[in-house]
């Protein structure tokens, strides 16, 4: 009976210690992002959030988009899905992906400057349509 219990709590412990450690990686690499709205909130709320780094989700504002000539930046404005009266503007300093359109739903990673500019050192497209089957291709 003792090699039992002793097997037990072993493999209690054992237990306990995966758990934690499955917690604690889901917890450190879950990504949430702010959606506009949320942003300009935040940063009315706490001036100091200028300073912190986020991702935030939107939408390009059609027409929008220009590229700086003679050097590689990319600007646009960016308005939240839920409520397109709330944009900013972003700046982003790198090859845009192939998917990148100038109506497409976008996910940044950077930081709202004090002058109100998001500069944003990745950005991600969100466009899952273009890689769905067309109605006539799953009928067939």
């Amino acid at each position: 009976m003792k090699k039992n219990g002793r097997f037990m709590v072993g493999l209690v412990g054992v237990a306990t210690v995966v758990t934690y450690l499955i917690w604690t990686g889901v917890s450190e690499t879950m990504v949430y992002y702010l959606t506009p709205v949320e942003l300009m909130q935040k940063v009315e709320t706490d001036p100091t959030f200028h300073d912190l780094g986020v991702k935030v989700s939107g939408h390009v504002v059609k027409g929008s988009y220009l590229r700086v000539e003679g050097e590689l930046l990319h600007t646009f404005m960016v308005h939240d899905l839920a409520d397109a009266s709330v944009t900013f503007p972003v700046e982003f300093r790198d090859a845009l992906p192939d998917t990148f359109t100038d109506d497409v739903e976008v996910v940044l990673e950077g930081r709202l400057r004090a002058d109100g500019v998001f500069e944003a050192t990745t950005l991600l497209t969100k466009c899952g349509s273009r890689y769905e089957a067309s109605p006539e291709e799953l009928a067939g």
